[in-house]
Formats: C-alpha cells, sequence, structure tokens
C-alpha cells in the first residue's frame, strides 16, 4: 500500500521551498515535488543532468532520496554529490555543466524543518514565477514521465575545498570559524587555513541537534559565542557561516558584532577602488549609507536597492552585469572575476581576508570610517503565513496615507516610501524603517536604522509596533530591542 501523500501548499514560498517534516510534508509529498521540478527541467531541455545534494541533519537524506526518486520518473539524470553546502551544488553546474540543480536543506531554520533550494540557470535559483509554477504543477499533478538514472558523485567536497583555496592572502590572519555544528564544519576551516589564514575552530564538529544554537549568523546567541573566542584567542576577525554555508555573519577583532549590510559597505569600497563605474545590489533591509557613500560616488559607482531574498539579489546581480551584491541577512553575492554570482558564506569571508589583507587597519577601526548610524536587529513577530501579506498591505496603505497627509513618526516627516518588498519608509533625518512578510517562516521582518540617535530608531520601532498591534494579528517576537 502506497503512503498517502501530505503537501502543505503554504511550504511554496517566494523563493524557497520550507516545510515542517514529516508534520506539513511526508515523503510521498517530496517525491511529488521531486516529480514537480524534474517536470519543470524536462520541459526545458530532455534527459538533463541535475546535480543533488543535502546538508547535515538527520533527516535530509531520506527526504533527499524522496526528492530524487521523483526527478528521475520525469526522466532526469541526477549527479549526487552527498553531504555538501548550498554554494558546493551551485558550483557544480557551473564546474560539471549540470542542467540544473537541487539543494536539499532549511538552512539556519530550527530542527524538524526540511526544505529544497533549486535552480535551472546557472548561478540562480527558483524566484516567486518558478515557485507558483512549481506549486501548480505539483498540487495539479501535470507531471512529465519518464526514466532518468542515477550516479553517485564521489568527494566532491574536495574539488569545491580547491576551487575556494587558489585565493591567498598575504597577511596570516588570526580567524574563528564558527559553524554552529552546521555542514560548514568540514569545508570552512580547511578553506581557510588553505588561503593562509591561523583558524580556531567553534563548533565546527557536525551534530544535527545543534546543541548551542541554530547555525544563524543573524542569532544574536550564535554572535555572541563568537565575539567571546575572537576576544580570549585574540583574532582578528570572527566568522559564522548558516547551516547550508550561503551566508556569513562577520565580529571584528575587539569582539564588535557587526552588522552584516556594513560589512557589506566595506567590500563594496574596497571593490569599487579596483573595479571602477560598477553596480551594487543591496537588499531592503541594508542600512541606508550605501545611498549616499562618497567613495562610491568617487569610484562612480552605483547602489540599487531590491528585494530581500537570496533568490532576487541573485537575479538582480545577474541581470544588471552587477559586481556584487549584498544582503543583510549575510548573503553576499560575487560576479565575475570574483565569483559565479551565486551566494557562498566562505566565499564572502575569503572577500572580507582580502579586505584586511589590502588594508594597513584592523577591522574595527574600517568600521568606525564609516558614519555612525543606529541599527536594530533583524526583529520577527509571528504571523500566520495566510495572514502576513494582508497585515503588510493594511500597513503600507497606512503609512502612505500618512505620507500623504504630512503627518510625522517620531517628529520626523516621511520624505520617501520604497514599495518593492513590503514597505520600506525615509524620514527627513534619514531615519528608516522596513515592515515585510517573511519569505520562508510564518512571520514579519522589522528593521530600523537611525543616523542620528538609538532613541530615534527606537521611536521608528515603537511606531512600526503599535501599527501592528493594531492589526490583532501579530504574535511573540524571535527579538526586540
Amino acid at each position: 500500500m502506497s503512503e498517502t501523500i501530505k503537501i502543505d501548499p503554504f511550504g511554496f514560498r517566494e523563493y524557497d521551498a520550507r516545510w515542517l517534516y514529516p508534520k506539513n510534508i511526508n515523503g510521498a509529498g517530496i517525491r511529488e515535488v521531486g516529480k514537480g521540478f524534474g517536470s519543470q527541467i524536462i520541459k526545458i531541455k530532455k534527459n538533463a543532468r541535475v546535480t543533488v545534494g543535502y546538508d547535515y541533519r538527520s533527516y535530509s537524506e531520506e527526504v533527499k532520496n524522496h526528492f530524487v526518486d521523483g526527478l528521475i520518473s520525469t526522466g532526469c539524470n541526477v549527479e549526487d554529490l552527498g553531504l555538501c553546502l548550498s554554494p558546493t551544488i551551485y558550483f557544480s553546474q557551473f564546474d560539471l555543466n549540470s542542467d540544473a540543480v537541487a539543494m536539499i536543506t532549511a538552512s539556519h531554520n530550527e530542527n524538524g524543518w526540511t526544505g529544497i533550494k533549486m535552480g535551472i540557470k546557472k548561478g540562480l535559483t527558483h524566484c516567486y514565477e518558478e515557485m507558483k509554477e512549481l506549486k501548480e504543477i505539483v498540487l495539479e499533478k501535470k507531471f512529465e514521465n519518464g526514466s532518468g538514472n542515477y550516479t553517485k558523485v564521489n568527494n566532491y567536497k574536495s574539488k569545491y575545498i580547491k576551487h575556494l583555496s587558489k585565493n591567498k592572502i598575504n597577511k596570516q590572519l588570526k580567524v574563528v570559524a564558527a559553524c554552529g555544528n552546521g555542514t560548514a564544519g568540514i569545508f570552512a576551516p580547511e578553506i581557510l587555513r588553505n588561503i593562509g589564514c591561523e583558524v580556531i575552530e567553534l563548533d565546527c564538529n557536525l551534530d544535527y541537534t545543534f546543541p548551542k544554537y541554530n547555525p544563524n549568523p543573524e542569532d544574536l546567541k550564535m554572535l555572541h559565542e563568537i565575539a567571546k573566542c575572537v576576544k580570549e584567542n585574540k583574532a582578528d576577525v570572527g566568522f559564522g557561516f548558516d547551516g547550508d554555508g550561503d551566508r556569513v555573519g562577520v565580529i571584528d577583532e575587539l569582539g564588535n558584532e557587526i552588522f552584516s549590510d556594513k560589512i557589506g559597505l566595506l567590500l563594496a569600497r574596497d571593490i569599487s577602488k579596483k573595479y571602477p563605474e560598477n553596480k551594487f545590489i543591496v537588499d531592503v533591509k541594508s542600512t541606508g549609507l550605501y545611498a549616499n557613500d562618497e567613495i562610491l560616488k568617487n569610484n562612480k559607482c552605483k547602489t540599487i536597492y531590491w528585494k530581500t531574498g537570496h533568490s532576487y539579489i541573485k537575479r538582480k546581480v545577474n541581470e544588471d552585469k552587477a559586481i556584487a551584491g549584498f544582503e543583510k541577512s549575510g548573503h553576499f553575492f560575487f560576479n565575475q572575476p570574483l565569483g559565479y554570482g551565486y551566494d557562498d558564506g566562505i566565499n564572502s569571508a575569503i572577500q572580507v581576508c582580502k579586505l584586511l589583507d589590502n588594508e594597513e587597519h584592523k577591522l574595527s577601526k574600517l568600521i568606525t570610517s564609516l558614519p555612525k548610524t543606529y541599527q536594530s536587529p533583524t526583529m520577527g513577530p509571528y504571523c500566520k503565513d495566510e495572514e502576513k501579506y494582508g497585515v503588510i498591505e493594511e500597513i503600507t496603505n497606512k503609512i502612505i496615507n500618512l505620507k500623504e497627509t504630512g503627518q510625522k513618526i517620531d517628529g520626523q516627516e516621511i520624505i520617501n516610501i520604497l514599495t518593492i518588498n513590503g514597505i520600506r519608509f525615509s524620514l527627513k533625518d534619514g531615519s528608516w524603517g522596513l515592515i515585510r512578510a517573511s519569505s520562508n517562516k510564518p512571520s514579519l521582518v522589522i528593521v530600523t536604522e537611525s543616523p542620528t540617535s538609538d532613541e530615534r530608531k527606537k521611536g521608528v520601532f515603537s511606531f512600526i509596533d503599535n501599527l501592528l498591534q493594531q492589526t490583532g494579528k501579530i504574535g511573540e517576537y524571535d527579538q526586540k530591542i
């Protein structure tokens, strides 16, 4: 008797597929998703080759096996790279010239979650339109039929490590590599040593129970542990990698936790010197400092604020032929000659090492060279998947009305509104606030920043929080200022 198919439709998110396994999707459901992705691929190319991998969770290999069964049933030929990182899979498409890629991972989500990052065009992953099509194919069973084959690729890990290890530095930097017991633990320390760093490992042994905290470089608990290790070991820099290795968080030599958008600005400044007259793409959660940065202006570089989400920024970097893209979450994207355009947390750490190699000053001094701003962490109040987009629409309309009627927020008039992804409103003194729907969890996303004071930053947050509480559809925050 075949297993009953279980698939929660809300698992098809804007650019990833994410479910609680096996609560919201079971093995038979995963197989159906594999059939759906395979059908998308086969429509574009018959007998397609698909490289597949999975992260280090207790059930990821099982999920991968179900997914692969679905792919093969459509006529796709699967090449299984085994346990690896998302960027390992992205790299394989360029290196092995495969026709599509799929990575079984829930990234930094808590245990119990599973998911799939997938793409067909080189260096890109599914965005809204592709996910919408995938959902329709799966739920309406519009599958292609075929008979593909399966190949296990042995030791691909070493090929990926060799690829990134070519990036040598001259200074022997002492770095902390923190992996939160996630999959990056068997990649990042070795690569950083290979480029010339002295490496102190922190939680690099693989443990799918994640005994201390989720491997998430936006999680303050993880950042605090890295900061402590950096100070104890007098390291030059600390790196925190997420569960599937496509993001990085950075700590300076004094133990200060630096938001990734400001690391991105330092990298953009450094890159702009060597590659002037270029474009940088940043997400709407990122600091407002990019827009008026004098070094970027002097090097005739342009910054474009775009939708949050690794798939959106990847695509925008690709379409606009930007040299790099940065997300506040720690997804960084480097185009040729610095990378292939996709997000790779270890390559991002390498670029930070190169920055420090190029500069005579320590990282803390480079950060203080930036204009001072007061930033909130990324905050996520619970909001049901079926309600979150409606809440954002309601809040957007209210803020647009405030601007049109000349009303003020914390004593400041609204001078600009950006609605490319939720709503980001800017005030006269340069302060701003963002409210958007999370693309991979039942929650909203809130970020605030002020160049004038910590009180203004908190005032903007209070304004947003009050608006949200009035909807009656907001639950607990994951963290709060």
